[in-house]
């Protein structure tokens, strides 16, 4: 099963009035295992960029000038999500970015049945809790200490061990950690049972004896 966590930087939050995308980036999973394969792109969104915007992602309008536009990349990123189910942090948010971007360039657009809302899963799992990306990964224990700024393809990245959390947990590599093999042991440990005697008794080994003396010829006198 292939996923994609997606993750967009824009220019500020309404792209009817004009907000664009300015940054994609996508990270791989395949039966909810990272692959290492990612998409990410800066784009030049063909206008200002609002103070208040690069406050958040540090993306300049200068640094931007001299991307590619969104139709240039369209077609690399298209073939990369394919037809896999998206996983996004306000599916709503990001899906009407891109459809705005799908539009103007003449493309179909994305349908929002094909996408996962992590935000609506930790509302679910978290009622009346914070479920912004620096909260679950608070809650779940994962380093975002270099997120002094936004970026789309760090964000995935973070979301990505988000999302494997919201859906049961991860195990990386399939190996247990250190803690939980020391329980497993400390319960054996206290679960052990002394060895029952197996010597057998003097009734059985007569037995057994008059019993070998009915065979003929047994391959191990041959």
């Amino acid at each position: 099963m292939r996923e994609v966590v997606l993750d967009t930087e824009t220019t500020g939050l309404d792209p009817a009035s004009g907000d664009r995308i300015v940054e994609i980036g996508c990270v791989e999973l395949v039966n909810h295992i990272a692959t290492g394969e990612t998409f990410h792109q800066y784009i030049n969104p063909e206008r200002d960029m609002p103070e208040r915007a690069q406050a958040v992602h540090g993306l300049s309008q200068e640094f931007l000038a001299d991307k590619p536009l969104f139709a240039d990349i369209a077609d690399a990123f298209d073939e990369f999500i394919a037809d896999s189910v998206l996983i996004i942090h306000n599916a709503d948010f990001d899906l009407g970015f891109l459809n705005a971007e799908y539009e103007r360039a003449g493309r179909p657009l994305l349908s929002p049945g094909r996408a996962v809302d992590t935000v609506s899963m930790a509302r679910g799992k978290f009622p009346g809790a914070q479920v912004n990306l620096d909260a679950l990964c608070r809650r779940f224990q994962i380093d975002n200490s270099d997120r002094t700024l936004h970026g789309a393809l760090k964000d995935a990245r973070l979301l990505a061990d988000v999302y494997l959390e919201l859906i049961g947990g991860r195990q990386q590599d399939m190996k247990l950690s250190a803690d939980k093999v020391k329980d497993m042991s400390a319960a054996a440990e206290q679960n052990r049972r002394p060895p029952r005697p197996h010597e057998p008794e003097p009734n059985e080994l007569s037995a057994h004896t008059k019993f070998l003396e009915k065979l003929t010829q047994p391959i191990w006198e041959s």
